[in-house]
């Protein structure tokens, strides 16, 4: 099987950079059910939709409950169809074949396993569209367990036999996932370019779940129970400065090569936000896609944000291209500049002052001296619903006080 995803994955590399054939009655635009064949009698179905009048206008939005997520650039080659998956550094390379397509997600790089993936046209349905009625309805915050992890807190939606969920950890939340809820199992999945998820499981009358989280590299059990009140520890406590650190700073380059410091007199007097993050990092999207506008709005009250990246190479030119990639999708106006590989051993060692580092992002409060107010662990985001209302609300008066310090 190794041989054959080689194989194709060779085989598109030298393919002729031409258009589709002039004569073809193949149009990619519309709707699309993809599936994954991450391992034998494993599946993962996503969704995806190609909008534009050519090729060269193309979009590629992936549908994931409630987001419709800009995915990528679209390019042909004679009877091929590729979508570059920039933020993740992945491609979707596809062999036409009438109104199907056949082939695999790779690194742009061709590193790394390919994953092979098919698709059909005008196909909206995720999952099985012939399901058993519901057990029971499912909806509802649950206390969960990932192997030996800390706790998880499990957010669900039902209505009928549709099934949206997110699982908040300490480290972040898993987004947007779909699926569906057939007799007392269910099903989940979600792809925004990176790598697919995957979850399933079954639930019982007394609220108890259990379940597996299936990926390319292998699988974790979990179970949890319903309890609407339930919470993760402090995540304003669990990173912290170290004993004999009263400060935060760094020095690291800027996409032009200037070196940044919290010394700098652009930030002297201001409330300071850090964020520490990565391009590759969903959670850090999310982030960017909160604090890009916010920054905007705010910035003239006397706030700073700088984004410190460590990225998938601890190569300047790959960094610098990611970053800008990333900045321009996200319009940040914003300082960022690239601290290494995304490491978090490395991480640690290039931030001495910080106890340690848990998790992309992590989110630094600097109030008008220089001095450290809080630290804020992962990221909650949008698909929490009230867990990201919250955040916000933490997020906006602990700025609202340093301002008013």
């Amino acid at each position: 099987m190794r041989k054959i995803i080689s194989a194709i994955a060779i085989l598109f590399a030298f393919l002729p950079a031409l258009t589709l054939n002039a004569g073809s009655a193949f149009t990619p635009f519309g709707k699309w059910r993809g599936v994954f064949l991450i391992r034998e009698g494993v599946e993962v179905p996503f969704n995806f939709e190609i909008q534009g009048k050519s090729i060269k206008d193309a979009k590629v939005y992936f549908l994931n409950a409630a987001e419709k997520f800009d995915g990528g650039r679209l390019t042909s080659r004679n009877d091929s169809l590729f979508i570059s998956l920039d933020q993740f550094d992945n491609e979707l390379a596809f062999r036409i074949e009438d109104n199907t397509l056949e082939g695999v997600l790779h690194k742009q790089d061709g590193s790394g396993s390919p994953i092979r993936v098919r698709a059909e046209q005008g196909k909206a349905y995720r999952f099985s569209e012939g399901t058993r009625q519901p057990a029971g309805d499912l909806s509802g915050t649950y206390d969960i367990v990932f192997g030996k992890s800390d706790s998880t807190i499990g957010l669900f939606t039902q209505e009928g036999n549709k099934l949206t969920a997110t699982f908040l950890r300490v480290t972040g939340d898993s987004r947007y996932l779909e699926g569906i809820v057939d007799g007392n199992q269910f099903y989940l999945s979600s792809f925004i370019g990176s790598s697919p998820s995957y979850y399933k499981g079954s639930f019982n009358a007394d609220g108890t779940i259990s379940g597996e989280q299936i990926g390319v590299r292998g699988s974790q059990s979990f179970a949890g129970k319903y309890n609407e009140d339930a919470t993760l520890p402090d995540l304003y406590s669990l990173t912290y400065l170290k004993k004999g650190y009263s400060r935060f700073d760094f020095s690291f380059p800027d996409l032009k090569g200037k070196q940044v410091s919290l010394t700098d007199a652009k930030y002297k007097g201001k409330v300071v936000i850090v964020a520490i993050s990565g391009t590759w990092c969903p959670n850090c999207m999310d982030e960017a896609a909160f604090l890009s506008p916010w920054y905007k709005q705010n910035n003239k009250r006397g706030v700073e944000v700088v984004t410190i990246y460590y990225e998938r190479k601890n190569d300047t030119a790959f960094a610098r291209k990611a970053i800008g990639r990333f900045g321009q999708k996200f319009d940040i106006k914003y300082d960022q500049v690239f601290g290494g590989p995304a490491d978090k051993q490395y991480v640690a060692n290039s931030l001495p002052s910080l106890n340690a580092f848990l998790s992309f992002p992590t989110t630094l409060f600097i109030n008008k001296k220089g001095e450290v107010a809080r630290i804020h662990t992962g990221y909650t985001g949008p698909a929490t619903g009230k867990y990201f209302t919250d955040f916000v609300k933490e997020f906006n008066e602990e700025v609202d006080k340093l301002l008013n310090e």
